[in-house]
Parts: C-alpha cells; structure tokens; sequence
C-alpha cells in the first residue's frame, strides 16, 4: 500500500505507539485522525494532516460516530488499551480486575466489526497485541489471555474480511507512559524486565510503529502477528 494521501484513524493516538505510528503515518503522507479518551495528552503534537478526537472504544455508539463522521478510509489502527490491566497469580486476583483487562479485547472488537464495512477495498487493519500472548512471565495471565484472544480474532477475521487485510503487532516492553515509574527507578524496572532478552533493552515506541507502518505497507501480509520485542519470546 501506498500511504501518501491516505486517511487513517489511530485508535489510541495520543501517546505511546499509538502517536509513534501518527507521526509515523503524517511523515508518509497520509491524513491521520488519532483518537482516544483523551486527546489532550498530545496537545503539543502539531501537524497540519494530525487531527484529533475523542472517544471510548468500550462504547459501541462512540466508535460508530467516529466512523460514520470520517468514513470512507484507507487504514485502521489500534492501539488502545481500554482500561486497566491486572496482574499477579491468576488464583489470588481480583475477578473485577481480570475482567477489565478485557476491556481492551472489547474495543478491539468494536473498532473491527464497525469499522470495517467503512474501510477501502484494499484498505488494511492493524491491533497491537503484546509479547505475553504467546510467552508469559509470571503474573502475565492476564495480559496473555487478552493477547492471545486478540491474536485469534486477527487470524479469524483475516479470512471473512479478504481483499482487505488485518494483522496484530505484538511489541514487548517498551519505554511508553504506560509504565509510571521516574528517573533512576524507571531504568531499574525497564532493565529488569528485560535483562533475560536477546535485546537488554527496552523498545521505543519507534520501533514499534515501524512494525505497525510494515503491515500496512506489505499487501502480502495478512492474518499474521509479527513481533516487535527484542527477543522477549525466546527469552
């Protein structure tokens, strides 16, 4: 795909990979709405083709005003979390906070299953998934499951969606807001993470919307997950 004059709606645009890939997108050419519940965190962010909005993905009308407003379009992306994410052993978590973490599977679902009828005829989808999906540490079930189901649903959907396309990039860890530690005990944790990596470092959100601007460039690529972790899964 050619990204130059395209239109592309990023779900979870305002920070972290979600404005990489933006940024990314804008410096290709494309128009690009980056949307989330809260635009004003990219404030600072200025372009002439970057606009913004806001919007919940866990609420059905929402996504589908954000549609039905900037429709038709060429490229889809999200990489909204949805909310909060649990962590620690499965048997000793709080049921509430298991069931939150999939609030992201649910907006993923809503950005697909409305979005897609608004997409081109060879327009292209692109979720962020994460490198827990298929290899957790401990106190990752939560965030494995949730990326696993959405790894399943790209692979799924992959086939009742063709010409169009829809891959999942699956990052792992990497240096984004997400992560609220400061300064010198930022670096520990970050380090920690992933000291047994092939790559002891954490990603940038650079790195990662390359990933994501690959799969949207190669129409030879659909149904897939493609990794973007520093080894995270052969650690």
């Amino acid at each position: 795909m050619e990204i130059e004059n395209k239109k592309a709606l990023v779900f979870g645009g305002t920070s972290g990979i979600g404005l990489a890939t933006c940024e990314q997108l804008v410096e290709k050419g494309a128009d690009v709405i980056a949307i989330s519940r809260d635009p004003s965190k990219a404030n600072s962010v200025k372009h002439n083709r970057l606009s913004f909005e806001s919007c919940d993905v866990r609420i059905e009308d929402e996504v589908k005003q954000i549609f039905e407003k900037y429709a038709p379009f060429d490229i889809l992306v999200s990489a909204a979390t949805g909310g909060s994410r649990a962590a620690g052993p499965f048997l000793e978590m709080d049921m509430l906070g298991f069931k939150s973490s999939f609030d992201k599977l649910w907006g993923y679902a809503n950005i697909v299953r409305y979005g897609t009828n608004y997409l081109s005829s060879n327009g292209t989808i692109v979720l962020v998934s994460g490198a827990p999906a298929r290899r957790m540490k401990p106190g990752q079930i939560a965030l494995s499951a949730v990326g696993g189901a959405v790894e399943n649903l790209v692979r799924g959907v992959a086939k009742e969606i063709a010409p169009k396309r829809i891959n999942s990039v699956a990052p792992g860890v990497i240096d984004t807001p997400m992560f609220s530690q400061e300064g010198e005990d930022r670096k520990i944790f970050l380090n920690s993470m992933t000291e047994a990596n092939t790559i002891k470092r954490a990603g940038k959100p650079e790195e990662v919307a390359k990933g994501i601007i690959f799969v949207i460039e190669n129409e030879f690529v659909t149904g897939t997950t493609v990794d973007v972790d520093g080894g995270w899964i052969n650690s």
